[in-house]
């Protein structure tokens, strides 16, 4: 399940969610929505979504924060992931059943409309121990300046164990 991360640029606040994820992580490996602190990571809220993903691989926007709205030109929450459409939507739904498949994050950047969509997908555990959602965090970047170059420092293959 946990495989090598996959990375094409990030950005600082990308990194930062990174860290924290793989900070939260359990003696299995997985992060449980819960152990992620919006505090922690309060600089990306409005950039950030969660996604639960059902049995049929559909997602639906449980969590969407305001610049979702700006990027979508709409309030995203409780709907489906397959009903948001244009250029960016197509983006959104890269890499949100790749994390759930392989248990680590995935992220990228893609050109569109002239501008650059940095992507992350985080996976996440529900109560039950399962990847059932999956954290988004999605920043338009005016300039390729601006994204961090390489993937991070972080051990994805072995799990954090306590002492």
């Amino acid at each position: 399940m946990f495989n090598k991360p996959n990375f094409a640029g990030m950005t600082e606040a990308q990194r930062l969610l990174i860290e924290h994820w793989h900070e939260c992580r359990t003696a299995s490996g997985l992060v449980p929505r819960d152990a992620i602190d919006p505090g922690t990571v309060r600089s990306t809220l409005a950039s950030l979504s969660i996604v639960e993903i059902n049995e049929a691989g559909e997602g639906r926007f449980r969590i969407a924060g305001s610049r979702l709205r700006d990027i979508f030109g709409q309030d995203v929450r409780g709907r489906p992931v397959a009903e948001i459409a244009g250029a960016y939507g197509e983006g959104y739904a890269l890499g949100l059943i790749s994390a759930i498949e392989r248990g680590v994050p995935v992220g990228g950047v893609m050109e569109t409309g002239g501008r650059l969509h940095a992507w992350l997908r985080l996976p996440l555990a529900d109560d039950y121990g399962q990847l059932t959602q999956v954290m988004c965090h999605d920043e338009l970047v005016a300039h390729k300046r601006q994204l961090l170059t390489g993937a991070p420092e972080i051990n994805f293959t072995k799990p954090r164990y306590a002492a």
